[in-house]
């Protein structure tokens, strides 16, 4: 079992981080802010205008930490590492399913996630009720997609399913948020136009750093997707994965933190052109609740063990290798309960 490997992440403007001895020291305005050995860390994320030694980065590299530089509002700048790792053979049988017989795979994540998303809507229903009987038909219908995708004749097809599904889950998310004053107007990116849709996307790139390090960890190229199109600069595998992670992982704590009202209005800012950021102190706490989250235990349906939520994309990442490599007939896709 791979062990859960920890996240430094950097959020002050104006910090410098750089080596001391086997440490990593984070300075600002000339005082150190605070401090982490080299050999507990699996990587760095730096938001804004952080500042990292070139001594720091050599030993990253020859440590196999990512620094992944994001800005304000968590969009991905840059990424810096050493040389890629992983058995080219893996590689190879990944390129050769990704091109030739992508489907198997890629609908176990598609049903996955509709299953995931039902899952939420279940978990509201049962906690919240369905008095407009909204959230019940929003369910049926995420049920319905969970079942077809299994069946999706090519990539098209389940593409759409997937699109089908996302547009069921997020007709009815505005419903799932309990605090009036934090409304949720449909899905929207690049900008987020409320903050719901910052504080999600904030989410999802948090997400997808993870899952990107987990498919590294074991060997296969983040590149190569099986559901979405390859893309320059497109870590399509990666998004693949998140798929599995984005409802209860994710979409879960964004209503945790606004429901119980660590959130609020305050806790964002609204630009000119219409879009909307976290503040730097919600920024801390969304990081912070983030690993909470990532630290819960709960059961993994397929390995019938409980482990902490935060390992289950590199026990993923590494069920997938096995399917690669033939010891499993078919990819377990994670289905949360």
């Amino acid at each position: 079992m791979k062990k859960l490997l920890n996240t430094l992440y950097i959020t002050s403007e104006g910090a410098w981080a750089h080596k001391d001895g086997a440490n990593v020291v984070v300075q600002l305005e000339g005082k150190e802010r605070g401090r982490a050995p080299l050999h507990l860390l699996g990587a760095i994320i730096c938001f804004g205008q952080v500042g990292v030694s070139p001594q720091l980065m050599h030993a990253c590299a020859e440590a196999g930490i990512c620094i992944t530089y994001l800005g304000w509002s968590g969009r991905f700048l840059a990424r810096v590492e050493g040389p890629v790792s992983g058995n080219v053979l893996l590689r190879r049988v990944q390129h050769d399913r990704t091109l030739n017989d992508p489907l198997p795979v890629a609908r176990a994540m598609v049903a996955a996630k509709a299953a995931n998303q039902r899952g939420v809507l279940r978990r509201a229903i049962r906690d919240y009720g369905d008095p407009d009987g909204r959230l019940d038909a929003a369910e049926r219908r995420l049920s319905d997609v969970a079942r077809r995708a299994l069946d999706a004749p090519d990539g098209d097809n389940l593409r759409g399913q997937e699109g089908e599904a996302a547009n069921a889950y997020f007709s009815v998310f505005a419903n799932l948020i309990r605090a009036k004053d934090m409304a949720f107007n449909g899905r929207s990116r690049r900008p987020p136009r409320d903050a719901a849709n910052a504080l999600l996307s904030f989410l999802y790139v948090l997400l997808a750093a993870d899952c990107r390090a987990a498919l590294e960890a074991v060997g296969l190229d983040p590149q190569m997707g099986f559901l979405h199109r390859d893309r320059p600069g497109r870590a399509s595998l990666a998004l693949d994965l998140m798929e599995e992670f984005r409802a209860p992982l994710a979409d879960r704590l964004c209503l945790s933190l606004i429901n119980r009202r660590q959130l609020g209005p305050r806790s964002f800012e609204y630009q000119e052109t219409g879009g909307v950021v976290l503040s730097d102190e919600a920024r801390k706490t969304v990081l912070t609740a983030w690993q909470e989250r990532k630290r819960s235990p709960i059961e993994h349906v397929f390995l019938k063990e409980k482990l902490p939520f935060g390992l289950f994309p590199y026990v993923q990442a590494q069920l997938l290798a096995r399917h690669l490599r033939g010891d499993l007939d078919g990819y377990p896709a994670f289905i949360w309960r």
